[in-house]
């Protein structure tokens, strides 16, 4: 793929390390929900300093898409490999192996399945292949943390991905999924819909029995070492504050600026 200009001059700014030290801070727990719907997809997150980024993908005729619903053609819809995949490894490879310079600590790539999950996990293993140099792995026992770990959520093929013997992809998990022996490096994440614990949409003050529900949710999650994080959440200032307060380790938001000005004015970064 032939990258724009733009790209090109922005994967060699973070390379040499001047935007990064500047401009960017790297965030520990700033989620990008649905980032292919932003002007630039990946580059917004991580001019912003995102160290998680979703994305979804649908498969059609033996490709990877990006994007949420099946369209009337394939060719409305930019491919996995050309939209995050060969972006990521420039920037990665040009950071000497990390996501931004210097910054060591977990970054997630979700990819979320919206097509037949058997079938689209099988053809994804094979578009991953090609970027496993810098994609987190398990093989022989060993956990290599200072790798990008891809989170397989959405329509997951959960037993044919842990028989994997070559997976390259971890399981973003549910609620119901805890207390079932999955290891961190299996299923690192706990995702939920917030609405199942809350209706309250930052306005007032938060129910306490609502408040009481996501943290003993969040409680059974850090319990077995692993991350929560809750979508449909109120997506605004005091929202964010009130998961970060009972125990949401990874901030859902559309709002890209936004979340990244409250991490910093508020140094909630971990």
């Amino acid at each position: 793929m032939n990258l724009p200009a733009t790209v090109v001059l922005f994967l060699v700014c973070i390379s040499l390390g001047s935007v990064s030290r500047s401009q960017i801070v790297p965030l520990t727990g700033a989620h990008a929900h649905n980032d292919y719907d932003h002007e630039r997809p990946l580059f917004d997150a991580l001019s912003y300093g995102f160290t998680s980024i979703e994305v979804d993908v649908l498969l059609i005729d033996n490709e990877i898409y990006v994007g949420h619903d099946l369209p009337d053609s394939s060719n409305l819809l930019p491919t996995l490999i050309e939209t995050y995949l060969q972006p990521l490894d420039s920037i990665i490879r040009r950071n000497g192996g990390t996501l931004y310079p210097g910054y060591n600590p977990d970054c997630y790539l979700m990819i979320d399945i919206k097509t037949e999950a058997e079938e689209t996990y099988r053809m994804l293993s094979k578009v991953l292949q090609p970027y496993k140099s810098w994609i987190r792995q398990y093989e022989g026992g060993m956990d290599q943390k200072d790798k990008i770990t891809v989170l397989l959520s959405g329509k997951r093929p959960v037993k044919t991905v842990l028989m994997d013997p070559d997976r390259l992809v971890s399981l973003d998990g549910r609620p119901g999924d805890l207390g079932k022996g999955y290891t961190t490096g299996e299923m690192p994440v706990i995702s939920q819909s917030y609405l199942q614990y809350s209706n309250w949409e930052g306005v007032g003050d938060m129910p306490m029995a609502d408040q009481d529900k996501i943290r003993t949710l969040a409680d059974n999650v850090h319990a077995e070492g692993k991350l929560l994080r809750l979508w449909g959440n109120p997506d605004i200032e005091k929202g964010w504050k009130m998961l970060h307060y009972l125990g949401v380790d990874l901030i859902n938001t559309d709002k890209l600026k936004k979340l990244r000005d409250y991490f910093i004015e508020n140094e909630v970064m971990k």
